[in-house]
């Protein structure tokens, strides 16, 4: 049952019913949102706020298909449903390795994570919590061609510093010793991170060189029986084809699964 909330309470689908006030998008140009938005500092500084109400589709929060404003993780039901899969079989199955998600926005997923171990008493994992915690890296178009007009660096609400994910693995009494953080971009950390072994990878970078960096440096130490999951799949076409490339030189055949309408992830097989 604990499980089963604390899923509900990381999507914030148990108050879904009653909808969010959304604070203004900062990116929008037009030019009647930018009065909103002078209007909206004036208030901020009296501690009131211009929002939009909104009112989410319970499925769309299954399948993480909106983006909540409050919540701790926007991949929905499904892919933490996912990650309770994957984590059953790796503890079943005795499968050797510590956990890692590469692009974690508030932690949600990571917590929930640490919230398996939790309940298993496994004491000898670490949970590493990857990410740059300043959003996305603008895109190397003469490097990664794939990623050519991607404009995730411009999405100020996805940098959630690490000082906030931290405080967010405390309310739920998660944060300990076995939680790790990596802070940067990954092609800094990920080559140099003093990780051994992992049975468990989740890689939510959206952009080709994001996913490919944490191929190249996480799947080799991925134990045989491990899982992969890749968020982005489905929504961000650099993401599938970096996963594409990387299977079709390494030669992997695992079969991918589809979690939901962007998530996949495959097993290890050798």
């Amino acid at each position: 049952m604990y499980i089963d909330l604390l899923k509900k309470v990381l999507v914030d689908f148990h108050r879904i019913e009653f909808g969010e006030y959304k604070p203004l998008d900062g990116t929008n140009s037009n030019w009647k949102l930018k009065l909103f938005h002078a209007f909206d500092r004036i208030l901020r500084k009296k501690q009131y706020a211009i929002c939009k109400y909104s009112k989410s589709n319970p499925e769309n929060r299954i399948q993480g298909k909106d983006w909540p404003c409050y919540a701790d993780t926007m991949i929905g039901l499904k892919r933490l449903d996912n990650i309770e899969y994957c984590v059953g079989e790796i503890l079943k199955d005795t499968i050797p390795g510590d956990f890692i998600e590469t692009g974690v926005w508030r932690g949600g997923a990571t917590i929930f994570m640490k919230a398996l171990l939790k309940v298993s008493n496994i004491t000898d994992r670490i949970v590493w919590v990857a990410d740059s915690f300043e959003g996305l890296p603008k895109p190397n178009e003469e490097k990664y061609a794939a990623d050519k007009g991607d404009k995730h660096y411009n999405k100020t609400a996805l940098a959630i510093s690490k000082e906030q994910v931290a405080n967010n693995f405390k309310k739920y009494g998660l944060l300990d010793d076995n939680v790790k953080f990596l802070k940067g971009w990954f092609k800094d950390t990920l080559p140099t991170a003093p990780i051994q072994n992992l049975a468990l990878v989740r890689l939510d970078g959206d952009m080709y060189e994001s996913t490919m960096d944490g191929l190249v440096n996480l799947y080799p130490k991925l134990s045989k029986g491990g899982f992969i999951i890749i968020d982005d799949w489905g929504a961000v076409k650099g993401c599938k084809q970096a996963v594409n490339d990387y299977r079709k030189e390494h030669g992997i055949t695992g079969e991918i699964v589809t979690i939901d309408w962007t998530g996949v992830f495959w097993r290890k097989e050798n």
